[in-house]
């Protein structure tokens, strides 16, 4: 799985490598990686960057092939209205959360092929975002890109339909992770943190319990989408900050 040394993407790695998985965990922090534990295999990887994807294919290939992708790698950088909007951002957004997942995706999907040859089937997941389904003032670069993430996935979708692939896509709402809004805030800790006041967000092993759970459904169960908030998030424009 890709982004896996931080929030979600090590919090998925080491719920999938409970379950019995034996996972690859790939992102660009190896230092990160070394400290998820036992069963997971520590991978340096920028998605961002043909070579190394094709290197991880070639990786994956000698070792063993895979079972399964899961598509974690992005982030939100910036909370810009559209006329201040930073180029630089957006670019950045676009490569890491839609050109990454295609990327590593193109790259696996022989492997996916051939593996699902043998046990029956095979699955890529892709995480995307609420910011895939609505958005939001000073969200237009995050929710541009997640919405390109989703109809990545729900063409890939359409175009294995008859091949024992399963593409699903997982858009969470508001998670509280050590890391996601204090980059998109270029470190302003409080501000962070205020994005998170006055109810329970969800947390990282929430989002892992689901991507679990979808993985773990028989071969001709395909969960296609799975949206996932805290309650207290009715919408991207509505949560309730009661402290409940």
């Amino acid at each position: 799985m890709t982004g896996a040394s931080s929030g979600i993407g090590a919090a998925t790695a080491r719920r999938l490598a409970a379950d019995g998985w034996s996972v690859v965990a790939a992102a660009r922090r190896a230092d990160r990686l070394a400290s998820l534990g036992d069963g997971i295999e520590a991978y340096p990887l920028d998605v961002t960057s043909d070579d190394a994807v094709a290197a991880l294919a070639a990786h994956l290939t000698a070792t063993g092939g895979l079972d399964a992708v899961v598509n974690n790698a992005g982030g939100a950088f910036g909370l810009d209205r559209v006329e201040d909007a930073d180029l630089a951002q957006w670019q950045r957004m676009y490569d890491v959360n839609v050109l990454g997942a295609l990327r590593v995706t193109k790259a696996v999907l022989p492997l996916l092929r051939a593996s699902a040859a043998v046990t029956g089937g095979s699955d890529v997941v892709v995480l995307t975002s609420t910011a895939a389904y609505a958005t939001y003032e000073g969200g237009s670069g995050y929710t541009a890109a997640k919405h390109a993430e989703r109809m990545f996935a729900t063409t890939l979708r359409w175009e294995l339909a008859g091949e024992p692939l399963r593409v699903v896509q997982i858009a969470p709402g508001a998670v509280a992770t050590e890391e996601f809004s204090l980059v998109r805030f270029d470190g302003d800790a409080a501000r962070a943190a205020a994005v998170y006041e006055g109810y329970q967000p969800l947390v990282a092993d929430d989002v892992a319990d689901a991507i679990a759970w979808t993985l773990s459904r028989p071969a001709y169960v395909s969960i296609d989408e799975l949206v996932i908030r805290p309650r207290a998030q009715a919408s991207n424009w509505k949560t309730v900050r009661n402290g409940v």
